[in-house]
């Protein structure tokens, strides 16, 4: 709910008091039994509350996005099933679907605080494209200009050096990267702006699902680097788009 807009309203005598009384009455969450939908979430933190489909019930999440729909809040869902997309789809014709990243979208509102610059997501390899793209579409929705450079590992260094001019046009890096998870060191030492490194759970054996290159890029000696959790693309597109709307 946007408190400013509803206020607004009151002063506008556009809306009655009673009126805004029962627009209010949910505040600061409302308990549906099987969740607690927090709405004072973009008060607080500038962003409304995220949608984690994975592990929730298609009717649990057809609840959810019902409730969020009802304060025209911009919703967003992460890891949801094509299957449960349909059905929202059959309800919601505005409803958006992202296969690869399984990022569910539905706009119900301008963003109105945009990114100050751009932010630029770098993949090592094509298998890491999966989680780079949720990251790309969360700052996206988010309100950012996002460019993606993909497939530019250190196995070919000069395929990452020949775009450069890119990387060091952004205001924001997120950089994904499986095997050994050099890549983010690599950008760091290249650029004079923060880079989240996101490790994938792309490789073989040793990789460990993801623990050599969060290890890697945890040691990083490049300065400027912060790394979220293994195959987490909607924490870094999350925590670049706060960053980007910096002054």
């Amino acid at each position: 709910m946007d408190l400013r807009k509803l206020l607004e309203e009151v002063k506008d005598n556009n809306i009655g008091v009673e009126d805004a009384l029962c627009q209010l009455k949910n505040l600061p969450y409302e308990d549906l039994g099987y969740a607690n939908i927090d709405h004072h979430r973009e008060l607080r933190n500038g962003y409304p509350e995220v949608i984690y489909c994975e592990g929730k019930s298609d009717e649990h999440i057809i609840g959810i996005i019902e409730k969020m729909n009802e304060k025209k809040y911009n919703i967003l869902g992460t890891r949801c099933r094509k299957e449960t997309f349909e059905k929202i789809k059959k309800i919601y014709s505005n409803a958006e679907y992202e296969e690869l990243s399984r990022i569910l979208k539905i706009k119900n509102d301008n963003i109105r605080n945009k990114g100050k610059g751009k932010i630029l997501i770098v993949t090592g390899g094509t298998s890491d494209i999966a989680v780079a793209d949720e990251a790309y579409y969360t700052a996206e929705f988010l309100g950012n200009e996002v460019e993606r450079v993909y497939d530019v590992g250190v196995a070919g260094i000069h395929r990452l050096l020949n775009k450069r001019h890119l990387i060091q046009s952004a205001r924001v890096i997120i950089a994904v990267a499986g095997m050994e998870g050099a890549l983010p060191s690599v950008v760091g030492g290249l650029v004079d702006v923060p880079v989240i490194a996101v490790p994938t759970s792309v490789g073989y054996g040793a990789n460990f699902k993801g623990l050599s290159a969060l290890l890697t890029m945890l040691n990083s000696c490049a300065s400027g680097i912060s790394v979220v959790n293994i195959d987490n693309g909607f924490g870094a597109g999350y925590l670049a788009s706060m960053i980007n709307k910096l002054k």
